[in-house]
């Protein structure tokens, strides 16, 4: 039996690191997310102002804050990011799929994240006709905003 966890690539290591920090993305985006950890952060800036009397509002008092949660703040935008990209990656490869498997969509779809802003535009502009022609064909042309 093949223990199908681990990569068969020279960048085996490299690949299973990256494994293990999306999972931990994923469960950190999910737990930082809730309402229990907003809570949470709420309680520790609570707890925080209560202790300013204790230390006399001092500036390592203030530095404590500031710089843990710039840290945190910093840490998580990677965190964020890393989700973020993923599922947009997976989005785009089930619309890909869904694409490839219609037979009267056209392929060259496939690809337009990353073509030139002006194709891009172009795709946007020709849909919006599309979808526009079709409203007003079936008696509902389309609010101007929704384009």
């Amino acid at each position: 039996m093949t223990d199908t966890t681990k990569a068969t690539t020279p960048n085996g290591d490299r690949t299973r690191l990256n494994d293990r920090f999306n999972r931990i993305a994923d469960r950190l985006t999910t737990v930082l997310g809730s309402f229990w950890a907003l809570l949470g952060s709420v309680l520790v800036v609570v707890v925080w102002a209560l202790t300013g009397p204790i230390f006399n509002f001092s500036d390592t008092w203030q530095l404590f804050i500031n710089t843990s949660t710039t840290v945190i703040t910093f840490w998580m935008v990677f965190v964020i990011q890393n989700s973020a990209n993923r599922d947009s990656k997976a989005v785009h490869l089930k619309l890909d799929e869904l694409i490839r498997s219609a037979e009267s969509a056209r392929n060259s779809f496939i690809t337009l994240e990353r073509a030139p802003e002006a194709v891009v535009a172009e795709r946007e502009a020709e849909l919006a006709r599309v979808a526009e022609e079709e409203a007003t064909r079936q008696g509902r042309p389309e609010p101007a905003t929704l384009r």
